[in-house]
């Protein structure tokens, strides 16, 4: 490499050297100390994922990181066990940021570090919109090892809050920097590497290598070593993908037959609203589902309700928009419905990345009707492959419209009464003292008598 390049200038990152034959089997192989090891075995990471194979050994020997994997591939554990390591060699507090699009998924990766670290008394802080920020500041003011924060508020304390700044940071990690890109967080990204140290290890990780992913490299890593284990977009090879091609106006009939067909699994369905998205959860709840709605007008404590509601079994049906279609970690999704298609291809792959994960099997299946089939063919280019469609029986899905169209009408009239309390109660509860309840019930009774 030319001595010009050594200095730090942008360059290229090197390909990753293809391991050996003998892959390394355990995380003591890739030189992770054994205390972070039994954290490993205590979380049951038994065997390390691709990713963490190719990433950790070179974050540990202290060079920058771009990590190019697929969702669900392990990549909080790839750049979470080499600062970890870093931090027990050389303690410090205020040691590790690491930057995350959305709030559920800063939460997961701090709820990570902490079973990690728990042996070693790592603490971290998460700093996200949506919460109180004088709390935050106490929070700062305590000065964490880790900060996991979306790059909004975070700017908002490096600027508003006294006393706190990040001048002896020592590493930086980029998670789903294409979507923080893609979220235009740019401004405020430019910001937070403007007040950090230069001489810092950085490790960005991202599903796809986009031109501004590939712009942020040169900016901010100094002689990144690549650690690509997916060059193209890919879906898992044990997920089962399916389409439906149905009438726009059938819609929800056709998603209350797939629930029943395939009784006894847990769902995610994503809708392309937040309220579609409370809308279809009304919808189900009428006609007697366990569903639970996560979107972006909720506040923050019950998003995370639902997703630990969902998380912990008690509801078998999660709505979600895609605030929840990244990043986020629920290890039993069985079938995942893509109720309003993806705008944007590349979304697809993330919304059906929430099964099938860590070498589990899952379903897909992708509602297409006749205002969708050009992003449904655009799709399949992207992911290289005809889906097959879904087996279903038509007359059985008919038999189901005169049911559905009465739990529409309880919905609609839940989701009005909704807005109209809304500035008096929290709207998007899911307890039975919800709004419409009476409704519910009253519903309940007759579609029994009906079945």
């Amino acid at each position: 490499m030319a001595a010009g390049e050594e200095e730090g200038q942008a360059a290229e990152p090197e390909a990753v050297v293809e391991p050996e034959p003998e892959e390394p089997r355990t995380f003591k192989d890739l030189g992770v100390t054994d205390v972070l090891c039994e954290a490993c075995d205590q979380l049951g990471w038994k065997v390390p994922t691709k990713i963490q194979v190719e990433a950790i050994p070179v974050a540990l020997q202290g060079r920058d990181v771009i990590g190019l994997a697929e969702t669900g591939s392990g990549k909080t554990g790839a750049f979470a066990l080499p600062i970890l390591q870093a931090l027990l060699e050389t303690p410090q507090r205020l040691f590790a940021l690491v930057l995350t699009p959305t709030r559920e998924l800063a939460f997961q990766i701090s709820e990570q570090f902490e079973a990690l670290g728990s042996s070693i008394g790592v603490h971290t802080t998460v700093i996200v919109g949506g919460i109180d920020s004088m709390s935050q500041s106490l929070a700062l003011a305590k000065k964490p090892h880790v900060i996991i924060a979306t790059p909004g508020r975070l700017v908002d304390h490096l600027e508003n809050t006294k006393g706190f700044n990040l001048r002896a940071l020592k590493f930086l990690v980029m998670d789903e920097a294409d979507r923080i890109l893609n979220m235009d967080f740019e401004t405020e990204v430019d910001k937070i590497l403007k007040v950090i140290p230069r001489d810092r290890k950085t490790f960005l990780f991202s599903a796809t290598m986009t031109k501004k992913v590939q712009k942020l490299q040169r900016a901010a890593l100094k002689n990144p070593v690549k650690c690509a284990v997916s060059s193209k977009y890919q879906t898992v090879e044990k997920l089962q993908q399916y389409y439906i091609f149905i009438p726009s106006k059938f819609k929800d009939s056709y998603l209350v037959y797939i629930l029943n067909e395939l009784a006894g699994n847990s769902f995610m369905i994503f809708c392309s609203t937040c309220n579609n998205t409370q809308r279809t959860a009304l919808l189900l709840r009428n006609l007697g589902f366990t569903a639970i709605p996560l979107h972006g007008q909720m506040s923050q404590n019950k998003r995370l309700g639902s997703l630990n509601k969902f998380k912990a079994k008690a509801r078998s049906i999660l709505l979600a928009t895609d605030v929840a279609s990244r990043g986020l970690d629920i290890p039993h999704v069985d079938v995942v419905i893509n109720f309003d298609i993806p705008t944007h291809s590349k979304d697809y792959i993330h919304r059906v990345g929430r099964t099938a994960r860590a070498g589990r099997s899952g379903k897909s299946i992708t509602f297409v009707t006749q205002y969708d089939v050009e992003l449904f063919q655009r799709i399949e280019h992207l992911i290289g492959k005809k889906l097959p469609a879904f087996p279903m029986q038509e007359e059985e899905v008919m038999m189901l419209t005169e049911r559905v169209a009465e739990a529409q009408r309880f919905a609609r009239m839940e989701l009005r009464e909704q807005g109209e309390k809304k500035r008096s109660r929290n709207d998007d509860d899911d307890t039975e003292e919800a709004i419409g309840v009476r409704n519910k019930v009253v519903g309940g009774k007759k579609k029994r008598r009906k079945a």
